[in-house]
């Protein structure tokens, strides 16, 4: 017997993925709004409560409005927002966060999607912080570089108009007054209680993402194999998330760090770099895949006990 799935925000850039992944299961029922009815309160309500698992590929005021419609205590809802990440009742779509996490996938009915940036960071900070290696109280920054697809529609547009305005042929930092809606998650989800200085970058390129957080080892009074052991440990066995071998030769051989070598697949990669006194610790995903649509499918395959990597 299938699953029935609604995938709220279907035309935007995660729900259109979601939609595109989710068509070719024969274990999904996807249900469908008509295109008139996407803004229509009853019809959506219908849908929602309808539905096994609903999706919010939404802005936050419009998710935190979905959830208002759910009556139906079956409905498991998927946020993509950034609306519920913090909020209490609701879990964190992160399988690999912590030991339990999927257990508590497993029962909620409210789960919320990381966010891009945000999913990175916590990958790499988590299980140093949980290790003792990096204080809770550690001043950190962090910086992201990131294809331009993550800021939707409009920003789409923009970058796909020809001719290409000249302003947009170079990386625009961007998140200038320091208050990037990802930074609550990247605290409350390390156990960080400082907040990172925090600087996005967008790029002329579509998907592709790389945050990379700088350290001084020496002042933090551990050492590269340290940082590199405690992410190994935690990650052995996880079929999404690959630890990079310390100073990846591939990689400095190379000379650059290719953004993109995640694309099109639900795999985050993690790195140090490091001499004798200082660390770059760098996430590389695909800020479509384990960013946003690949993390939302992983996390309702955990919730429905199916196979964790099906249709990924």
């Amino acid at each position: 017997m299938g699953f029935t799935v609604f995938v709220d925000g279907q035309e935007g850039t995660t729900g259109l993925r979601i939609h595109e992944v989710l068509a070719g299961r024969r274990d999904v029922e996807l249900l469908k709004i008509d295109a008139d009815k996407r803004k229509d309160a009853a019809e959506r309500a219908r849908l929602l409560n309808a539905a096994d698992v609903a999706f919010l590929c939404l802005p936050d005021a419009a998710a935190r409005e979905a959830v208002a419609l759910v009556e139906n205590p079956r409905t498991c809802l998927i946020d993509a927002s950034t609306a519920h990440r913090t909020v209490p009742g609701w879990v964190f779509g992160m399988p690999e966060l912590c030991t339990g996490q999927r257990e508590a996938l497993r029962h909620a009915k409210r789960i919320a999607n990381p966010g891009c940036h945000a999913s990175a960071f916590i990958l790499l900070l988590r299980p140093l912080v949980d290790a003792g290696l990096v204080p809770p109280a550690t001043a950190l920054s962090a910086t992201s570089i990131t294809g331009y697809s993550g800021g939707g529609k409009k920003m789409i547009e923009q970058y796909q108009a020809q001719p290409l305005e000249q302003a947009l042929t170079s990386p625009r930092p961007y998140g200038l007054s320091l208050q990037h809606k990802h930074l609550p998650e990247m605290m409350a989800h390390t156990g960080l209680t400082a907040p990172p200085v925090f600087m996005p970058v967008v790029a002329s390129y579509y998907q592709g993402l790389a945050v990379t957080v700088p350290v001084h080892t020496a002042v933090l009074g551990t050492t590269p194999e340290a940082l590199h052991a405690a992410l190994a440990a935690r990650y052995a066995g996880e079929r999404f998330v690959r630890v990079m071998p310390l100073r990846d030769a591939a990689t400095l051989e190379a000379g650059f760090l290719d953004v993109q070598a995640c694309n099109g697949t639900n795999r985050v990669d993690l790195f140090v770099f490091a001499n004798a006194t200082q660390a770059l610790l760098v996430a590389r995903l695909d800020n479509l895949g384990k960013g946003a649509s690949g993390a939302a499918v992983q996390a309702m395959n955990v919730h429905l006990g199916l196979d964790e990597g099906l249709g990924l």
